[in-house]
């Protein structure tokens, strides 16, 4: 966001929906089949938007039915891929490719539409080549922009169905795939020579088949946008950067029968430039004008209608909407529309907002080129004062109640001395995104920093070997977006996470400044050049080599090596893992280099614990979804990227006693809805025997905690949550045991992710791995409401039983597969040092005091499943008008007022998302109508 002294007049930040609004008529008349046409381009354009060029199959020709206007049924993925085929061959003004698979194999096919000179592949090139360097004003001036922005069209992106039970928004961009294809309207014209339209009808073809939100691998892809954890993610932002987009839409689905298009609601995250924000909004008016239907909703209009400035914020940087704004610099936009509607019209009116979107980015095309430049050219001259952008606020009742302190960052800096690997990851993490970071090749002092965590240094030395990304570069924005050590939301309304800081993810050292320093250091092209593999040759026989286990890096590494029967060993002091030299082939070195993993050789055999590969059952019994959430992250962390067999294990398999259970060494049990798991009291036995026999449980979160309790492995309980208590997906300081075999090669300090988890009580039976802090090294960020709640209490626990354990995490580590620290973590627990093997006994293992006690204590109330229940906050005397509104969506509301403030807290045992939940947008969208402030909304 820019300051007015910065900002151009004529691109306010605060030029909101009230702008004069762009009428486009060919979005609010229904496109139908018209008289054929010539195959052969006519020499100028027609005034008739129903003229089509009759070489071109129609959805109705090709599909038996037309889409939107008529359609009574929704495409196939095999449809999608044969329509895009039939069209690419038929008009010259398209070409189509794939952008990658998916997990099952399936192609994400797109296409690129344009005029016919500009689909050919050398023009194409070019315009490609232009647009990209506009990024860049260090190589293009303000001269040569203009020339581009004036010659050039400008990108603009339609994409659909990243979830994949979502269908409308495919289905309509193959209707505005046809519409510019085969068009001979002027409507047509001006869109194909003012634009590249890349159309992308379907990011998730997995889910698409299932009519599941998810991936195959229970992903929500929108929330995947910064990690690019998952291959449909990956390819879709390869391509991105190819054809970067100055406009993005993103089209989904939503309860209910209404439709939503920005203005966003607040927040707005706050590198998100001025101008992007504006266009948005723009848009928003020619979207108003070409939406038909009812027109907006208020008073008697409730369906068939459109809202905006409520529920889809812009501001958490995972969405199809917010990484195209601050990474690419974009109109980045969410169309949702109401999945009840018949699927003509969900079809139809997402058509008319992806046509009203094209019209007017075609019609400001030069305007748009021109302002995207600005965007690089402001973020240049930002990064080098070492300015932020301010917060501010788009909806009219708003004010900003948290804004940007007032700090100076002109460089961060990666150091070297641990969680290296991941530090490179991270590194190639950036530069996939076309940030430049740099690698320290002389000592730099820092006479001012700020580490990570809330803390200051003075004279600070970066060593060599450390990572230098300035922000004087194109991509500041995007730096600060995701490198910040807090968002620093305007509103405290949330729709997801409130921290996702890359370096306190993976828990690497990290420092800022704001001094203008400029190291002697070289540019980093790959990771493969960061220094990972061997160092030096080791002699293949009685040699070997060294490395850090210390990552969610080296960990992928281990189990690679381990998958290919490479003996390895673990020092339990420093925590490094040694290997046979002769063992390390070239190809072993190369994913050494990828990962970033240095392998330090030696002359001599590496000595110490040996360590085996897990044989992993993962349990899908009572409570679990095998969809979604914990078990789907195990499916990918552990199963794809670690290569572990894992087999799955039944509520019935503990009860029994089956082999499924009895013949694995680790027993992982996800987050769920279970307090029990569903075992009887036969299956808690076995449960117990089993560890006690030298095996490992590992429990994540809800379900994982309170089935081990519930079986007497641990003496935690579960500490009430106090009115008010809010930590909704943040960061905080965490002590970690340096003498746990769970906790090895974690800093004695470290950072854990909180998403609302339950709260547990220090155990006395075992030892307590993370633990919170009593005193004041005590630190939260994100939005934490009464975090001091959590002074003292732990994160992760391990509880001993016979030769066994059970490794309990209050948070699921498995987080999105993004939450590099806490995948570590796991890593350690699947490899935890054999304590020996207790003899196989008929008699029960004895449960200890403090444990059955623990077992019998009141068991917490499941209100929010796998994510959060939903609290609306507001001031205690509008509680009865509150209240009135929220009886009408649902009577499970718990209500407690505190420090004058009501709080109403909506149980969500599904641990669904506010964008698939059957009422909440329309409960508060109803209370904004009823002009009920909320004070804050937590989803």
């Amino acid at each position: 966001m820019r300051t007015p002294i910065i900002r151009s007049a004529s691109l306010s930040r605060k030029r909101l929906a009230s702008a004069t609004a762009i009428v486009l008529l060919a979005g609010i008349t229904p496109l139908v089949v018209g008289p054929s046409a010539s195959a052969a381009p006519p020499a100028t354009c027609s005034t008739d938007p129903t003229d089509r060029l009759a070489s071109v199959p129609s959805p109705e020709s090709f599909l038996g039915f037309p889409l939107g206007t008529g359609q009574e049924r929704v495409v196939t993925n095999e449809e999608v891929r044969g329509y895009l085929d039939a069209v690419d061959t038929a008009s010259k003004r398209v070409v189509t490719g794939v952008m990658g698979t998916s997990v099952l194999g399936q192609p994400l096919p797109y296409a690129i539409v344009s005029n016919e000179r500009n689909v050919r592949p050398a023009v194409l090139k070019g315009i490609a080549e232009d647009v990209r360097s506009l990024r860049d004003p260090r190589t293009v001036n303000q001269q040569q922009a203009g020339e581009i922005a004036g010659a050039a069209p400008a990108i603009v992106w339609v994409t659909a169905n990243v979830h994949g039970g979502e269908k409308s928004g495919t289905d309509a961009a193959l209707k505005t795939l046809y519409e510019l294809a085969a068009g001979l309207s002027c409507e047509v014209q001006q869109r194909n020579d003012n634009l590249v339209t890349i159309i992308v009808p379907t990011q998730n073809p997995d889910g698409r088949d299932a009519s599941r939100r998810q991936n195959e691998y229970g992903f929500d892809m929108n929330r995947d946008w910064f990690a690019r954890t998952q291959q449909e993610t990956d390819g879709k932002l390869e391509l991105m950067r190819r054809y970067p987009p100055q406009v993005f839409i993103d089209a989904h689905e939503m309860g209910g029968r209404q439709y939503f298009f920005p203005p966003n609601a607040d927040p707005i995250h706050h590198e998100i430039s001025g101008e992007a924000v504006d266009w948005i909004n723009r848009i928003g008016e020619a979207n108003k004008a070409g939406f038909g239907y009812n027109g907006a909703c208020g008073g008697a209009v409730t369906t068939e209608c459109y809202f905006n400035y409520s529920t889809y914020d812009l501001f958490f940087m995972g969405y199809g909407d917010t990484v195209p704004a601050a990474g690419f610099g974009a109109a980045g936009m969410t169309f949702e529309k109401g999945s009840s509607s018949a699927v003509a019209d969900r079809v139809q009116q997402q058509f008319h907002t992806q046509w009203s979107t094209l019209g007017w980015a075609a019609a400001h095309k030069g305007e748009v080129l021109n302002g995207w430049y600005k965007v690089w050219k402001d973020a240049l001259a930002q990064g080098r004062a070492g300015t932020l952008e301010p917060n501010e606020v788009v909806q009219p009742t708003n004010t900003v109640q948290f804004p940007v302190p007032a700090q100076t960052i002109r460089s961060y800096f990666l150091l070297p001395d641990r969680q290296l690997a991941d530090a490179r990851q991270l590194v190639e993490r950036l530069r996939r995104m076309d940030v430049e970071v740099y690698q320290v090749r002389k000592a730099v002092k820092l006479p001012t920093a700020k580490l990570f965590g809330g803390r200051s240094a003075t004279n600070l030395t970066v060593p060599v070997g450390s990572y230098w990304i300035p922000m004087n570069q194109p991509q500041k924005h995007w730096i600060q977006a995701i490198m910040g050590e807090d968002p620093y939301t305007p509103f405290p309304y949330f729709y997801d996470v409130s921290s996702w800081s890359n370096p306190l993810l993976m828990g690497v050292n990290a420092v800022y400044t704001g001094a203008d320093v400029k190291p002697n250091a070289e540019l980093i092209d790959k990771i493969q050049n960061t220094g990972g593999g061997k160092i030096l040759a080791a002699p293949p026989l009685k040699g070997s080599y060294t490395y850090e286990l210390d990552s969610a890096a080296a960990a992928e590494f281990t189990f690679t090596l381990l998958g290919q029967g490479v003996q390895l060993v673990r020092d339990l002091d420093d925590g490094q893992v040694g290997m046979p030299a002769g063992a390390l082939t070239p190809e072993l070195n190369t994913t050494a280099k990828k990962l970033g993993v240095t392998l330090t050789p030696y002359t001599t055999a590496a000595v110490g614990t040996p360590i085996s590969r897990p044989d992993v059952g993962l349990f899908q019994g009572a409570g679990i979804s095998t969809t979604s959430g914990s078990h789907g992250e195990a499916r990918y962390v552990l199963g794809k990227r670690w290569g572990l067999d894992l087999t799955p294990v039944t509520t019935a398999d503990i009860n029994d006693n089956t082999p499924a259970f009895t013949g694995r060494t680790v027993l992982l049990v996800p987050d769920g809805s279970n307090a029990t798991g569903g075992l009887t009291a036969t299956g808690q036995a076995n449960l117990r025997a089993w560890i006690a026999q030298g095996h490992t449980y590992l429990g994540l979160r809800n379900e994982g905690t309170r089935m081990a309790r519930a079986a007497g492995l641990t003496s935690t309980t579960e500490k009430p949550k106090p009115t008010g208590y809010t930590v909704i997906g943040s960061h905080l300081r965490v002590d970690v045991d340096p003498d746990s075999p769970v906790g090895l090669g974690r800093p004695a300090e470290d950072f854990e992710f909180n998403n609302n988890d339950p709260i547990l009580t220090p155990s006395s039976t075992g030892r307590n791995v993370l633990r919170y802090p009593s005193g004041d090294t005590f630190w939260a960020n994100g939005y934490t409401v009464q975090g001091d709640a959590l002074k003292g209490t732990v994160a992760v626990v391990d509880e001993p039983t016979g030769a066994g354990r059970a490794v309990l995490f209050a948070f699921n580590p498995l987080f999105r597969a993004y939450n590099e620290s806490g995948l570590h973590l796991v890593a350690n627990a699947l490899l935890y040092p054999a304590g020996g093997t207790a003899a196989r006994t008929a008699s029960p293992v004895p449960v200890d005091p403090a444990r059955a006690a623990a077992a019998a204590a009141p068991v917490a109330e499941n209100l929010g499943g796998q994510w959060r229940p939903f609290t609306l906050q507001v001031a205690a005397g509008d509680l009865a008008r509150t209240e009135a509104v929220v009886q009408r969506f649902t009577d499970t509301a718990r209500v407690t007022v505190a420090d004058g403030s009501a709080y109403l807290v909506i149980p969500n045992p599904a641990g669904l998302q506010i964008d698939e939940h059957p009422f909440l947008g329309d409960l508060v969208r109803t209370l904004r109508a009823e002009q009920v402030p909320l004070r804050s909304l937590v989803g």
